[in-house]
């Protein structure tokens, strides 16, 4: 990805320029300098691996100008207004028309090197995950479903295009939380029997003894409160695809009919006599080894051996841990589209700290924890709070860091109302404002 280091810098006067750029120089940034904010446009774009610094006063296109230009451009590039004179007005102005911060050109050099610090982070982030994005994007329909660049979820791909279109049965193998639902639902949605039913059954779900009528269906009268026929789920499935989930909780009666079903293709409801013809594809799943569970006698081994007659093994998630970045912003978006907030960014930090995990739980777990960071919360039994890793922080960034999470916290435990967090915080309500434009707080996701 390109090195996200880049400051444009904008300032009618030469000296100013000069002395600015030398002091980000000396810092480590890559500086660009235009006297003009026309032609500093000419090169800025959607992509601009940086951040902007202008001057607020110039000829032609003033600092205001060309804040609300890059803004439509891209509303999340950082922009710094600087000014000779502080002008609290014009201040509040700049920063409700989107601008990252606004700062006097006669403060302290180490202020302004601090801000454009928090400015290219936060221009990594959102450049990191838009990349993420990207990759979720250029990918095809199976590639949105089965998520993941990793070799082993590549092969799972083209395992599941080459068996879509067959009509043999399939038998999944994978821990809890790896997708084999999803795995079943493509290798039915890719192939000739798409447009026909999907239906699914949990066989450790049911209790024995309405597991029957639910697979097999029955005929009026067939036992007390079976007033009417009703169709099982084998029926239902005609022309498409029976997806038993848990298929090793079956119970060792409904196994014997099950093989029967797969061998001949025909049933009998609960209380018929009548055989019917089924034209369906099974696809089951288990979380443990059928074999293991044959040789211990809670499985039927001729049952197994007709379900594995393609055997597709779904990874667990440690085993590709480099598709975790690209699984977890895809549930991030999800989240915030489900639950009506706005994308938040997946910091390096974030990112370290998830795949320094185990995941027993896998996908689903991942999935879980991507809605509780889209809702602010912490990890299960942990009060919701935004952690920082201090180690890594400057002085100036801890109290950074403090300050954004002290008016978090107030702003959640006020419900969002501006006032009432001004108060509690000791702040007039002008400045809770300005400082919620610069960590970009908005009041909307604090309301319970």
């Amino acid at each position: 990805m390109t090195n996200i280091n880049r400051v444009m810098l904008i300032d009618d006067e030469e000296e100013v320029r000069f002395s600015i750029s030398q002091t980000l120089e000396l810092e480590g940034f890559d500086t660009e300098t235009f006297g003009d904010s026309e032609e500093a446009l000419r090169i800025l774009s959607p992509d601009w691996p940086g951040i902007v610094i202008s001057d607020l006063k110039m000829p032609r296109l003033d600092g205001l100008g060309l804040l609300a230009r890059a803004m439509e451009m891209d509303t999340d590039l950082p922009v710094i207004i600087l000014t000779a004179h502080g002008d609290i007005p014009v201040a509040v102005q700049a920063i409700h028309d989107g601008a990252y911060d606004f700062m006097e050109k006669t403060s302290d050099p180490e202020q302004l090197i601090g801000i454009a610090r928090r400015a290219m982070e936060k221009r990594r982030l959102v450049m990191e995950n838009r990349n993420l994005r990207r990759e979720l994007d250029a990918g095809g329909e199976l590639e949105r479903r089965l998520i993941g660049k990793t070799p082993v979820m590549e092969k799972l791909r083209q395992t599941v295009l080459d068996l879509a279109d067959t009509d043999v049965d399939i038998l999944l193998l994978g821990e809890t939380g790896t997708g084999k639902e999803v795995a079943a639902r493509s290798l039915h949605q890719f192939g000739h029997r798409g447009r026909r039913p999907f239906v699914a059954l949990n066989c450790g779900a049911l209790a024995e003894s309405v597991i029957e009528s639910e697979l097999f269906g029955h005929e009026a009268g067939a036992f007390t409160g079976a007033r009417k026929r009703r169709i099982g789920k084998i029926e239902y499935a005609e022309g498409g695809t029976l997806f038993l989930d848990e298929i090793e909780n079956m119970p060792a009666a409904m196994q014997v009919r099950l093989l029967r079903v797969l061998q001949e293709r025909s049933l009998e409801r609960v209380g018929g006599n009548e055989p019917i013809a089924v034209d369906i594809r099974v696809i089951a799943a288990s979380k443990t080894d059928l074999a293991e569970a044959a040789a211990n006698g809670s499985f039927r081994e001729d049952l197994m051996y007709r379900l594995q007659v393609a055997q597709i093994d779904l990874p667990p998630l440690r085993r590709r841990l480099e598709d975790l970045p690209l699984l977890f912003v895809h549930f991030v978006e999800m989240a915030a589209e489900r639950y009506r907030r706005s994308v938040p960014n997946v910091g390096e930090a974030k990112l370290r700290d998830l795949m320094a995990k185990t995941w027993p739980g896998n996908v689903r777990e991942l999935k879980n924890a991507a809605e509780r960071y889209v809702l602010g919360l912490g990890e299960p039994g942990q009060a919701a709070a935004e952690t920082f890793d201090t180690e890594r922080l400057s002085l100036g960034d801890r109290m950074v860091a403090f300050e954004k999470q002290t008016i978090v916290n107030a702003l959640r435990a006020h419900d969002g109302r501006i006032g009432k967090t001004a108060e509690a915080l000791g702040l007039p309500r002008k400045t809770l404002y300005l400082r919620m434009q610069k960590y970009d707080l908005n009041r909307d996701d604090f309301i319970s």
